[in-house]
């Protein structure tokens, strides 16, 4: 199985008001990077089997206020997608944490 198979990636230019509880403003401006909307899939069982796909986000807007350069922005973006698919394998923001990833 492809750990990316049933997966949306999808770019949007700012993430929405839901999207955003529970997320901190910076500098009176989104800060939300990327968002993994779906199930881990270490919280599924065999029920999950023709399920619509996850989507992963990535936020045009939130990335530009970010990074200064095109280097910086490509490396954000590698990073943010990797955080985002982590995500779905069921590690949690602590864990990517210790691993140095944010």
């Amino acid at each position: 199985m492809n750990a990316v198979d049933n997966v949306v990636f999808l770019i949007e230019e700012e993430p929405t008001e839901e999207q955003m509880v529970g997320t901190e403003l910076v500098d009176g401006q989104p800060g939300l990077l990327g968002l993994h909307e779906g199930t881990a899939l270490t919280d599924r069982d065999d029920g999950w089997s023709g399920a619509l796909p996850d989507t992963i986000f990535i936020f045009r807007g939130t990335m530009s206020r970010l990074c200064e350069s095109r280097e910086e922005l490509t490396e954000e973006i590698a990073v943010t997608v990797t955080y985002e698919i982590a995500h779905r394998f069921g590690i949690d923001d602590d864990r990517l944490h210790d691993l140095g990833w944010a």
